[in-house]
This record gives C-alpha cells, structure tokens and sequence, in this order.
C-alpha cells in the first residue's frame, strides 16, 4: 500500500468543502478534484497535511448524488 497525505496530491487551493459547512470550525471533510489521474481525493479538515483517501470521479460523483436524493436517511 503507498501512503500518501494530502499535500503530495495536491496544492492547498485545490481543495474546498461544502458551501453547508459554514465557517464556524474545522469540522468537516474537503475534497479536490486529480484531474491528472480521474480521481478524487477527500481529506479530513481538521488534519489537512495527513492522509487522504482516494475514489475515482464516477464513484464520487454517484456517492453526492445519493447523498442529495436523500438516499441514506435523515
């Protein structure tokens, strides 16, 4: 397994976090987008310079859909 944390895949600008987070702590997650390699890398806020974890785009991208239509409860 290669460990890699968030900085060595990518620059801090690249990632961002929901708009629904608001600004009141560093409790969430934030993601960015490896154009270079289709996938999507999602960190914890609260430890930006530590691991990461690595989905392809598509797997993401079916994951929020499902998180918007309501799909896991609440």
């Amino acid at each position: 397994m290669t460990y890699r944390t968030a900085a060595d895949l990518a620059p801090e600008s690249a990632w961002f976090k929901s708009s629904f987070s608001g600004d009141t702590g560093n409790n969430c997650i934030e993601v960015a987008a490896l154009g270079s390699t289709g996938e999507v890398a999602v960190r914890d806020s609260k430890d930006p310079s530590g691991p990461a974890l690595l989905f392809p785009a598509d797997a993401f991208a079916g994951f929020v859909r499902a998180v918007r239509e309501g799909r896991f409860g609440g």
